[in-house]
């Protein structure tokens, strides 16, 4: 049976499109769904321990985000946008990063293999390659020896999505490098172009308080890349071919979600995703850190096999993230596709914010 992609799209008023985060991170508010009862809680993302119990096993994408939208001019002056996505080599730890990236690059029609481009003072780039999906093979040289993840967190913008418009200032950088970025985000895991947003909600005061109550912790590392955040743009939905990423669990985390005295609460679609691909994959219970990539698709109907609860924001029509969402209401079936239109029309007419810098969603 084929599901059109038109299934998963709703209308959305542009300005529930948040475009700046909630003055503190857990007053986002919080759509809970019980899936069992199907009723509809509308609270605060500070009330998240009410909904949790002890023994509970919360699993997070502690990826970094890289500043990842460099600026530079072609030899001509005309400007040029680079936005790297990962490094041009098979899955290694960032530390291993060489400077020859998969990227995407704005005006790509002038920018053929051979071309060049350049930021004074920071780095060259020759184009090595360009792929069908529109991705090129780009090598950096820098200045002073510094890799080129050295020159974006020096000068590279936050890869916000093109729903949030900025200005670009100083201070505004200064504010998204803090604001799109989860609070136990690893640094040395900077591997990620677009934010595990379901995590910006979190404070180090709530996690206090969740550990306190019992509730257990899991990091996991997933390389979020085009394969989260590429729109849909097939007429049917199984008909999109999802990019695969790079995904790192340590033995402890694979202990962890083998047998968890309570729920395995995945905190984001990245987790979601990360989770039941290991279980697919043989790669859960005791063994060794695990490096593999996801190319799990999730769409309704869709069994989950590891997954026990949700957090997720509010996800754009026509999304990959919608569709793993819709499949998680409902698992087994095809039920979900309804029933996460209604749950979204009932946060549009309560003027939830919607997207990266919006608000969450507890799905139990």
């Amino acid at each position: 049976m084929s599901l059109p992609t038109a299934l998963f799209d709703y209308a959305l008023p542009e300005r529930l499109i948040a475009q700046t985060p909630a003055a503190r991170r857990d007053q986002s508010r919080l759509l809970v769904v019980d899936r069992q009862s199907r009723r509809i809680a509308h609270r605060s993302f500070a009330d998240l321990p009410g909904f949790l119990r002890a023994g509970d096993l919360l699993v997070r994408n502690n990826a970094a985000v890289l500043p990842a939208r460099l600026l530079a001019r072609r030899a001509t002056g005309g400007r040029v946008e680079c936005f790297l996505l990962r490094p041009a080599t098979s899955a290694a730890p960032a530390a291993e990063m060489t400077d020859e990236w998969w990227c995407l690059l704005r005006p790509a029609r002038k920018l053929p293999v051979g071309a060049t481009f350049a930021r004074e003072g920071a780095f060259s780039a020759t184009v090595r390659a360009h792929e069908a999906d529109g991705l090129a093979r780009v090598a950096f040289s820098t200045q002073g020896g510094e890799s080129i993840v050295a020159v974006a967190n020096r000068l590279g913008e936050v890869p916000l999505p093109p729903y949030i418009h900025r200005r670009h200032t100083s201070e505004e950088r200064r504010r998204d490098l803090e604001r799109y970025q989860t609070v136990y985000a690893d640094r040395a895991h900077q591997v990620a172009v677009a934010a595990p947003t379901a995590g910006l909600h979190f404070t180090p005061e709530l996690l206090a308080r969740l550990a306190a109550e019992g509730v257990g912790f899991a990091d996991l590392t997933l390389h979020v890349g085009l394969g989260t955040f590429r729109p849909i743009s097939t007429e049917n939905v199984e008909e999109h071919v999802i990019h695969r990423e790079t995904y790192e669990i340590s033995a402890a985390t694979r202990r962890s979600l083998t047998n968890p005295a309570g729920r395995r609460i995945a905190v984001g679609t990245t987790s979601v995703r990360t989770i039941e691909d290991c279980f697919r994959q043989g790669g859960a219970g005791a063994g060794a850190d695990l490096v593999a990539e996801a190319g799990l698709f999730i769409y309704p109907p869709f069994d989950f096999r590891a997954v026990d609860a949700l957090i997720t924001n509010f996800h754009q029509p026509r999304s990959t993230l919608l569709c793993l969402v819709a499949a998680f209401l409902a698992p087994g079936s095809t039920e979900g596709i309804a029933w996460i239109k209604e749950i979204y029309a009932e946060a549009v007419a309560r003027e939830y914010r919607f997207f990266s810098y919006g608000d969450a969603m507890l799905i139990l």
